[in-house]
């Protein structure tokens, strides 16, 4: 939901809008629900803070009232990829209002897009992602047994992460069908609905087959279906949970504290400097764009630079 102050509720015409853009971008674009809850949340602050302004319908949200939005967050204090990312969700709106026929003319084409800094995503050394997975093997082999499933699926999810570059989000859509644990594959559910098949190492393989002998089989519940990380009342574990288990084992493994995410982009960071060519990388990683996939060779770059500087006498 929205969070501005003091919103006033959408008119009928806008709310009828935004209704008609969440179905779009479901059925058209095959989106998420999480992804149409930002949306929706986005547009949804753009239309009350026009309303606010005295407009009752989409010809009404020109680029003044844009413009005034935006400088409205800048003035809460907003970080500028908050800003750049509810522009961006400004723009696709519109411009599918336009297409359809809602307005005559798209506004966003004389709004300017706010400047982000490119931050260079987290990553580990190889050394300190083997020594987290190697972390979590000896705890899923020394635990108790009451803490033993909890362990072994500690130990799956992030042997997968890494050992595959596969996002969170997709890890825990995994049902057990989609592990083909001989020819080691996982076949996920990506962005926009696509779905492609990914491949594992041998460490992924042994974490995930000892968590569907020994761990899955004390948590399955008749309800369970064929999800294939399951939480400890039987449902399919979800990405909070990823990120706590996580955040657990960067602690007891004395690494970077370090996000799900972080797993997968020093598996493609570590793929591309074990020499990898970027095309396989990004097919991997499930990238539409192959310039997504090029972040990672700025991570090595930016690696490169430092040690340059700290071992050159002339740099």
């Amino acid at each position: 939901m929205d969070t501005d102050p003091d919103l006033p509720p959408l008119p009928a015409p806008l709310a009828e809008a935004l209704a008609r853009f969440d179905e779009h971008l479901e059925v058209q674009r095959g989106h998420s629900a999480h992804t149409r809850r930002a949306y929706r949340a986005d547009v949804g602050s753009l239309l009350r803070y026009a309303v606010r302004h005295g407009v009752d319908g989409l010809p009404g949200v020109d680029v003044g009232v844009l413009r005034g939005w935006l400088a409205a967050q800048s003035e809460r204090g907003l970080a500028r990829a908050t800003i750049a990312r509810r522009g961006a969700a400004a723009r696709t709106f519109l411009r599918w209002a336009y297409r359809v026929g809602l307005v005559q003319a798209d506004p966003t084409a004389r709004l300017a897009s706010p400047k982000v800094s490119r931050t260079l995503p987290t990553v580990l050394s190889a050394d300190a992602a083997a020594t987290l997975l190697d972390t979590a093997r000896e705890v899923a082999h020394t635990a108790e047994p009451d803490d033993r499933p909890a362990a072994l699926r500690a130990w799956a999810a992030a042997e997968l992460l890494y050992g595959s570059g596969i996002r969170v989000g997709e890890l825990v859509q995994v049902d057990v069908p989609a592990v083909d644990l001989t020819e080691r594959l996982v076949r996920v559910l990506g962005k926009g609905g696509k779905e492609r098949m990914v491949p594992f190492g041998v460490p992924a393989a042994r974490a995930v087959s000892e968590w569907l002998a020994h761990g899955r089989p004390a948590l399955v519940q008749p309800a369970s279906g064929a999800a294939l990380l399951l939480g400890a009342r039987g449902g399919r574990w979800g990405q909070r949970q990823v990120r706590d288990a996580v955040h657990l084992l960067a602690a007891r493994a004395g690494v970077d504290d370090v996000a799900p995410h972080a797993l997968r982009h020093s598996a493609a960071t570590h793929l591309l400097q074990g020499g990898s060519d970027l095309r396989s990388v990004q097919e991997v990683l499930g990238h539409s764009d192959l310039g997504t996939t090029q972040r990672y060779t700025h991570v090595d770059d930016e690696r490169l630079r430092k040690v340059f500087v700290q071992a050159f006498p002339r740099a």
